[in-house]
Order: C-alpha cells, then structure tokens, then sequence
C-alpha cells in the first residue's frame, strides 16, 4: 500500500475483532520500531510487546477505555528511560564499538557530545526529552503497521500504577509513555466509516 494511501485508510481504532496478528508482520512492525529515528542514536526507551491473553486481561482495569484493550491482538507499551546514566552510556559505546570495529578514542567527540547532554539537562529534561525520543518510535509502528494492513490506536489513557505492576516496570529508572493496541478494526465500529478530517494544507502548511 502507497503511504499516503496507508494513513488515509488507518484511523485510531475503537474496536478491534480480536483476531491475531501473523507473526511476520508483527516481527516486521517492531522492527520498524527498533529502526526508528533516534536523537543520538541513544534509544532511551524500550518495547514491552503483550500477547499473552492472561495479561491482557490484567491490563484492562488500567484503561479508561478499555474496549481496545479487551479485543485487540497484541499491546505495546512503549518505556522510556528516566534515569539515563553513565552505565547506559558505556554501554551504547561498547556496542557501537562492536558493531563498526572502531576505537573509543575514535568516538571522543561523540561522546562528549553526549557527556554535554546528560550534564547541562536536568533530570526532569532529561525524562521529558526521552519521552518525547518514543513518541519517534510511536509514529514508526502506527506507519508500518498501517502499511501491513494492520490497525492500531494509541492511548495515553491509562493508570500508569496498574501497568507499571502488571508489567514489572523498574519503577525507578522508567516509565510507560504511551501505549499501542494493535489487531484488526471490527466490523461494528462505526468510526471506520467516518471520513478522516485534518486541516486543509493551505491551513497546515506554510512555506517562507
């Protein structure tokens, strides 16, 4: 499907029919996912992909519209890192160094490029700034998945104490930003037959 075709057939679903993704395109949307743009190439984030129906289950209590949650295939919680500290950091370098066969002293200016970061922010910029880093990712798998003819909805709300225990979230170093229910829209949600209103491009765009 062309990509403009694919987000003008995609529309945050209301209610899904609870048949189950094919592994390959499911495989194909995370991957999009880890692919994703990332400012420094830090990632301070992480997917938590649910499928267990039993989980799912648990999770619904946490949502104030539960009606995606209950019939959706699989359910993303995307998790982003309030505590981005020097570990994190020698670790992403250990794996660049791995994985391009070059020096740490060859990365100097990088990382100190970095280094400037974590100590001019605060940590509550920090948190934001990483937050802001998964919605990037968010947008990736809501652009692959419509390109895979599969639905999704994102949803920020949620009570983020019951997904944080369901899910064992390290509670001290990270947080759910936002979460992605993905499956197939159901027949009876109405909304699928509503035509898509944005703004006009002459009232969206402007060119200097």
């Amino acid at each position: 499907m062309n990509y403009l075709d694919a987000l003008n057939w995609r529309y945050s679903v209301k209610k899904f029919d609870g048949n189950k993704i094919p592994s390959a395109k499911l495989t194909s949307i995370l991957e999009a996912g880890r692919l994703s743009v990332s400012s420094l190439g830090l990632q301070p984030y992480h997917l938590l992909v649910v499928e267990n129906d039993e989980t799912i289950q648990k999770l619904i209590p946490a949502f104030y519209n539960p009606s995606q949650i209950s019939t959706c295939s699989h359910l993303i919680a995307l998790v982003s890192k309030t505590n981005i500290n020097k570990e994190y950091v020698d670790n992403y370098f250990s794996h660049i160094i791995n994985e391009r066969g070059v020096t740490l002293e060859q990365l100097s200016a990088f990382r100190n490029n970095i280094n400037m970061l974590l100590e001019t922010q605060t940590q509550k910029e920090l948190e934001s700034w990483s937050e802001k880093q998964s919605y990037i990712v968010l947008g990736s798998l809501i652009m692959a998945a419509a390109q895979e003819n599969i639905d999704t909805c994102p949803m920020e709300g949620f009570k983020s104490e019951i997904l944080e225990d369901v899910l064992k979230i390290d509670k001290e170093n990270e947080k759910i930003a936002v979460v992605l229910a993905l499956g197939y829209r159901a027949e009876d949600d109405n909304f699928q037959n509503f035509k898509k209103v944005r703004k006009p491009a002459d009232k969206f765009i402007k060119f200097l």
